[in-house]
């Protein structure tokens, strides 16, 4: 079960890495600074979850892993489309009300986190 983990990894690493230099470059002249660092802050945190994506892969990939694990990356997943993707939209539209969206985000990944330490202890 490590390889969608680690698909999902990558994939959001790469997203990540890839919306951050849009950002930087194609972005800075265009959007206002606020609306720049929203941009911002959902590329950062979709790369630390990209990271914690692959360290689920890594974990799940191990004999007899927790279900925690699973519960784990499916969360970081959930959680970095619902973040990061909200701040995204958000920063290119302008529309406030999906800031809605991201405190869903933010609580599906804080649980990831709360489950990654869970299974860590198991």
């Amino acid at each position: 079960m490590a390889a969608p983990f680690f698909a999902l990894g990558a994939a959001s690493g790469f997203v990540a890495v890839a919306a951050g230099a849009f950002g930087a470059h194609a972005l800075r002249a265009r959007l206002p600074a606020d609306l720049l660092a929203i941009f911002e802050t959902g590329a950062r945190y979709q790369m630390y979850h990209a990271l914690a994506l692959l360290a689920v892969g890594l974990a799940q990939d191990r004999p007899a892993p927790s279900p925690l694990w699973a519960w784990s990356g499916w969360l970081f997943a959930g959680g970095t489309l619902l973040f990061s993707g909200s701040l995204y939209a958000l920063a290119l539209t302008g529309a406030r009300s999906l800031g809605a969206i991201t405190p869903v985000g933010g609580v599906a990944l804080l649980a990831g986190w709360l489950l990654m330490a869970l299974a860590v202890m198991r």
